[in-house]
């Protein structure tokens, strides 16, 4: 299905996918754009923004002390010459046990690396097509609980496994907004994660085996790609 959008008429197209509730069950369907889930493989450029994204993520801790760090060493050990050893001037030497390092790692180095808007969206719909194309995203109408408990939450999860029609690997669980209900729930559940979709990312996504969407956040994804 085809349809103009926007003020520059700009073709989209649109597919349709099925829409499950939280107890797995075909409640219908939904338009989803294809410039959303049906973006083209772009290894290399998927490539350079997860890569990028764990750069900046990294956190530089390991820190090594020079020669003019490490205490100690003021007093030349022996004198210049006349000894039959060789010269040295302080026992902090690099060379020496107990001495400084040489090119060592230091907190302040920096690994980011920037990546433009453009890329990162562009980005993001390669790995969410990659998803659907094989059959690994799965779109929920509403998770509504009368009694908020993780075991409730638990049972949910495992009824996404009957939608995706997969066992085992993680799950992450796309809300349109901030839900801290549904992430206090889901602390102790190891295999799914919660997050908005305003805050997606091509890591997210590639870090977690099915994406499981709620319906409302289809439209925040358009928005944002």
């Amino acid at each position: 299905m085809e349809r103009f959008r926007g003020i520059t008429g700009e073709l989209w197209k649109y597919m349709e996918i099925n829409v499950y509730n939280q107890n797995a069950e075909n409640v219908g369907s939904v338009e989803i754009s294809d410039k959303v889930f049906g973006a083209a493989m772009n290894k290399d450029l998927l490539y350079q923004v997860v890569n990028s994204e764990m750069a900046n993520k990294r956190q530089v801790i390991a820190h090594t002390k020079g020669r003019s760090e490490v205490r100690g060493g003021g007093v030349k050990p022996w004198r210049q010459k006349g000894t039959g050893r060789a010269r040295h001037g302080s026992i902090r030497s690099p060379i020496w046990k107990g001495g400084g390092v040489t090119h060592g790692p230091l907190k302040w180095e920096s690994y980011k690396k920037g990546i433009n808007k453009k890329m990162a969206k562009k980005a993001l719909a390669v790995a969410l097509s990659a998803k659907f194309k094989d059959n690994e995203v799965a779109v929920v109408d509403s998770i509504n609980m009368p009694r908020p408990k993780t075991k409730e939450m638990a049972i949910i999860v495992k009824n996404f496994s009957k939608i995706v029609s997969g066992k085992g690997g993680s799950y992450i669980l796309i809300t349109p907004d901030h839900s801290p209900e549904l992430v206090r729930l889901s602390n102790n559940i190891k295999n799914i994660d919660i997050i908005e979709a305003r805050n997606l990312s091509p890591l997210t996504v590639m870090s977690h085996k099915y994406a499981v969407i709620l319906k409302d956040s289809l439209e925040v994804l358009n928005k944002r790609i």
